[in-house]
């Protein structure tokens, strides 16, 4: 900037002269946000902002209590501050403004709960296979006999079976993986993959196939094949007619399993992962797509554990859009009398800040402003490469935002 402008002047003396800049001397907050973000590494800082004109206050290196602390005794006059579950923040809060109103943020609590359905799913993966959809053909095809006999019969289908033999001996009494492991020489993933399985056949089974431009002619392939056409580039030439843009070899090579009496090898779906079955738990049931209220109803026909988790989690959310807390004590002895470790664990924490989360649910004030400026702040840091401290970095953020609240208030008042 300096060459372009033709000045003559050092870059450490235009930092030098930020850092003798004053930050701008403002009334304390009636509404404060407080909100931790990554600095560097496994180092955080801490961003208060005023919530009320969305202007960030200052910023410093570490998630600290009592400077917190010491900066509310500095400036006296919060009556309300927006945080997240931290237990730190809300000592420090404590202890520097005891009469000031806390409240747990909304997005914090939604993302602490979402985590545990996470952990709950993961727990009952053997249940996530029940989402998908039920296979129409109620007799088995001899083409189908034909390929799981040719699977038993290879060489990995054989040593897949003694494997899964030998681990289920053994952990079917009770044995920890990591002493079969040893006994069996295996690696104890391996053991965990074998013990899991409910058949010798799930540990073969392919990855799903990734999706191509010829799945939506595969009906017709199979049509035409039926009919008696078996000449791959004649097929090539008619879906091309149809709009294919695909190469002849790609045809060549789906209609190759029909030549040896086996079915197309169409894409296969797969079990949802735990963190897209936590999403739809967590999602509302009108912004989910009519396929994913499909399969989570059929998935929380199978699981018990997770149809409890579903509703519990709904009533949350129940509270959330009616914005009353009411039913916040019972939904915590619920949450704690569920059974499920993760679950009892968070109705803990939220029991211990039950006073912040019921403001967070029934109160407009969130950490929403304090997100928007952490935006700032990453930027702020990454334009700076890394090589400058959190003095200079506190200068640009809480300066910048100022120098453009101003601008646009200029530009605001500008007649035109």
């Amino acid at each position: 900037m300096l060459r372009i402008l033709n000045i003559t002047l050092s870059r450490c003396t235009v930092l030098s002269q930020l850092m003798r800049m004053s930050l701008p001397a403002l009334p304390p907050p009636r509404v404060l946000g407080v909100d931790d973000f990554a600095l560097y590494g496994d180092t955080f800082g801490t961003l208060l902002v005023d919530a009320t004109t969305r202007l960030p206050l200052t910023l410093w290196e570490g998630r600290d209590a009592e400077q917190l602390s010491r900066w509310l005794h500095e400036h006296p006059g919060v009556e309300i501050v927006c945080r997240d579950g931290s237990l730190t923040y809300r000592q420090g809060i404590t202890d520097g403004a005891p009469d000031a109103v806390q409240v747990s943020d909304r997005f914090h609590l939604c993302q602490r709960l979402s985590r545990r359905v996470q952990d709950i799913a993961a727990a009952h993966r053997g249940c996530l296979s029940t989402a998908l959809p039920p296979t129409v053909e109620s007799n088995p095809s001899p083409a189908g006999e034909t390929v799981e006999d040719a699977a038993a019969d290879t060489r990995a289908g054989r040593h897949a079976r003694r494997l899964f033999e030998a681990v289920h001996t053994l952990t079917d009494t009770s044995r920890p993986y990591s002493a079969v492991a040893r006994e069996l020489g295996l690696d104890r993933r391996t053991v965990r993959k074998y013990a899991r399985a409910r058949t010798w056949q799930e540990v073969m089974r392919r990855p799903p196939r990734r999706s191509s431009t010829l799945d939506p002619y595969l009906d017709y392939l199979q049509q035409r094949w039926d009919e008696g056409e078996h000449n791959a580039k004649i097929l090539h030439e008619e879906i091309q007619a149809k709009g294919y843009l695909g190469h002849y070899q790609r045809v060549k090579m789906a209609v190759a399993p029909l030549r040896r009496g086996l079915p197309l090898d169409e894409p296969r779906k797969r079990p949802p992962s735990p963190r897209e079955a936590a999403r739809w738990i967590t999602t509302h049931p009108d912004r989910r797509n009519p396929l994913a209220n499909e399969r989570l109803h059929q998935l929380l026909e199978h699981c018990p554990e997770l149809r409890l988790t579903h509703d519990l989690v709904r009533r949350f959310a129940a509270m959330l859009d009616s914005r009353d807390a009411t039913p916040l004590p019972t939904w915590l002895d619920d949450l704690s009398n569920s059974g499920l470790k993760p679950l009892v664990g968070i109705a803990g924490a939220l029991r211990e800040d039950r006073h912040a989360v019921a403001e967070g649910i029934t109160t407009p004030y969130s950490s929403g402003v304090n997100e928007g400026r952490i935006t700032d702040v990453k930027l702020q840091k990454r334009l700076m490469a890394g090589r400058a401290g959190v003095p200079l970095l506190r200068q640009r953020v809480v300066l910048i935002a100022h120098f453009r609240r101003r601008y646009a208030d200029g530009l605001t008042a500008t007649p035109r």
